[in-house]
């Protein structure tokens, strides 16, 4: 290991085990190992890799991942349970896994709560303390650091303090670096969890660590309030991945322990790589990043309302409570019927596009975005478009990359109650008429193969644009078939994604709309010339 953090204090990541239990994961041991990359990249001090010896895939990924990945900062973690009762460590089966795995430290699971021990593992009380040593003193002697998860820690202490001590006083006196309390049924509030950990320290002089869930909304509060506490070990999962609504969430937690608490828990200039590892692994597990995550969701440091734009124009600062970059996100500036002066100012600037000062073009733009948006557009959702719009008014001109004759649209529904769909588009484009036909999947879907059948020969940059995304809402006012329809589109030509927004009575109409901005906006960022 090239970088090892200070023991001092952990940092514990466990998305590879807890926090793949989320609905909707399911991680393959390539996963896994990719996941195991970036969490190394980002500097966590363990990363608990699963249970190995309880299915293959995690037996597989300690293998590969001692052989395949150089981990610069972190320390490989298997997880596993205490001995079955009546059996001696170093004959229980899943105890030798975990000593196969090659793990240099293991974390152990053990009951804290009584009615637990009874009612699941049926066994005695004073059996279960005596499976606690001797496990975590076997796994010792064969050289392995050994941490201890109580499970239903808070709810067992609740029923029967004197016990659950007793469980974390046995690990330690065993030789368990770290005794965890664990939050499992997600249940306990700040407070609560800052009385508990106090007390337990003071009577049983080990080493805390805080594993909460987030049934109540509290897990980052609650790992921190056990930080306040005295605890120095704190387990958390990539975006609050985990079982039911998931658990603490590394992020924000890490982002408070050193921007808040000014404790140095990652290596230097980490904290700028966080919002790229945020969105890279929520890439590999195939969920979409929550947009309002803190610190590293895209709208984490978004501003709409006029009133901010203003504060912000003077001061970044007066509206935000540390700057973007610090965590590797971005301010953005949203557009919207709130907006104001400054919000246009801010976003023309954000935008590169100069407004000189000119308070009577400021002042077109935001009564143009009003009237827009009162139409049912939506520009803090289309950034494409809204540019599109700005440019227009800052230049004097509408940029067009073709003219539009006609367009239309037709879907047969056949005897055998098959669909066809087929679009023709007829267009002017540097001075030429072109009429072009396409089947597609879905009449928005033949309008856009017509168009690029019929503009790639002139614009060979829309080979490389993409339609990624495409939303429909109905919007408020008319009812059923006559209601006015607003249509969001997201493209992308392999380096970057932008949005349109399109609104009409008719579906197919708005979504001419949104799909003749994004091309107007994708030639745009290809440099290309408007042919008027």
């Amino acid at each position: 290991m090239k970088d090892r953090p200070d023991d001092s204090f952990h940092v514990f990541d466990t998305t590879l085990r807890d926090g793949a239990q989320r609905e909707g994961i399911n991680l393959t041991v390539a996963d896994k190992l990719t996941i195991a990359r970036h969490l190394d990249d980002f500097g966590v001090g363990f990363i608990e890799g699963g249970w190995p010896g309880a299915n293959p895939r995690d037996t597989e990924f300690f293998a590969r991942a001692q052989a395949e990945i150089d981990f610069k900062h972190a320390q490989l973690v298997a997880f596993g349970a205490t001995r079955k009762a009546g059996v001696r460590a170093e004959d229980d089966a899943q105890v030798k896994a975990l000593l196969d795995s090659g793990a240099p430290v293991i974390t152990l699971v053990a009951k804290s709560h009584d009615r637990h021990v009874e009612l699941a593992l049926r066994t005695t009380l004073e059996e279960n303390l005596a499976m606690v040593r001797d496990t975590v003193a076997y796994l010792r002697s064969q050289g392995r650091r050994v941490f201890l998860d109580c499970e239903h820690f808070f709810d067992g202490y609740r029923a029967n303090a004197d016990y659950a001590k007793r469980v974390v006083s046995a690990a330690h006196e065993a030789g368990a670096d770290v005794v965890i309390l664990c939050d499992t049924n997600g249940g306990m509030l700040p407070g609560q969890v800052d009385a508990v950990v106090r007390t337990v320290l003071a009577d049983t002089g080990a080493r805390l660590g805080i594993h909460a869930q987030d049934d109540t909304g509290c897990a980052v509060a609650n790992s921190l309030a056990a930080v306040d506490a005295g605890a120095t070990h704190v387990q958390c999962t990539a975006n609050g991945y985990g079982e039911r609504v998931g658990n603490a969430n590394l992020f924000p937690v890490v982002a408070a322990l050193e921007l808040k608490y000014d404790r140095r828990v990652l290596p230097p200039g980490a904290m700028a790589e966080m919002t790229r590892i945020s969105h890279a692994i929520a890439e590999v597990v195939n969920l979409t990043p929550s947009t309002h995550q803190p610190y590293v969701g895209v709208s984490a440091f978004a501003h709409k309302a006029g009133l901010h734009a203003s504060a912000i124009k003077v001061d970044p600062d007066l509206y935000q409570h540390i700057d973007p970059e610090r965590v590797g996100n971005t301010m953005r500036m949203l557009v919207s019927d709130m907006a104001g002066r400054a919000s246009i100012e801010l976003k023309g600037k954000e935008l590169g596009i100069d407004l000189g000062g000119d308070r009577a073009l400021v002042g077109r733009v935001v009564e143009r975005v009003k009237e827009r948006e009162l139409a049912g557009y939506t520009y803090e959702a289309a950034d494409a478009s809204f540019e599109l719009l700005l440019r227009a008014e800052a230049e004097g001109r509408t940029r067009r990359y073709f003219r539009v004759e006609s367009w239309r649209a037709i879907v047969e529904t056949r005897p055998d109650g098959t669909h066809a769909n087929e679009a023709t588009v007829k267009l002017w484009a540097k001075g030429e008429r072109i009429v072009a036909t396409a089947e597609g999947n879905g009449p928005v879907n033949a309008l856009d193969k017509a168009l690029r059948v019929g503009l790639e020969r002139i614009y060979p940059q829309l080979a490389k644009m993409e339609l990624v995304d495409y939303k429909v809402r109905i919007l408020e006012g008319k009812h059923g078939t006559e209601s006015t329809t607003r249509v969001l589109v997201s493209t992308t030509d392999g380096q970057g994604e932008w949005s349109t927004v399109g609104v009409a009575e008719n579906v197919i109409d708005a979504s001419w709309q949104a799909l003749d901005d994004a091309y107007a906006y994708g030639l745009l960022r290809a440099g290309v010339e408007p042919q008027e």
